[in-house]
């Protein structure tokens, strides 16, 4: 039961990678920049997460779903996974967006330009 949450997490980002190739978002798109993306807010809210576990603010409590590893005095390893899967399914929700607006910017220009294509 120790590594349920884990798993999860492994799953969910393995999901999230398949809709990543499926429409070619982030790592499918520009691997380097994803990477960069994704590397930089993960070290960013791990950098805050020490700071509230230093300040008391934060503890690790108990959980028969964790592994009891630990990247840190009181910070789980499950901590990075899940701050990748947060940074990772952000990245993808406004890459989507994004191709979404650009596409629906394009339909009204060639709508507005005479005539559907």
């Amino acid at each position: 039961m120790g590594f349920a949450y884990l798993a999860a997490l492994l799953v969910s980002l393995g999901c999230l990678a398949l809709c990543d190739h499926r429409w070619r978002l982030a790592f499918f798109a520009d691997a380097r920049r994803a990477a960069w993306t994704v590397g930089t807010g993960v070290v960013a809210f791990l950098l805050w997460d020490v700071a509230g576990l230093l300040l008391g603010i934060f503890a690790r409590g108990d959980s028969p779903h964790l592994t009891g590893l630990l990247l840190a005095p009181e910070l789980p390893v499950e901590e990075a996974f899940f701050l990748t899967l947060l940074c990772y399914v952000s990245l993808l929700a406004w890459r989507g967006l994004e191709r979404a607006a650009s596409a629906r910017a394009e339909r009204a220009r060639g709508v507005g330009a005479g005539g559907a294509r």
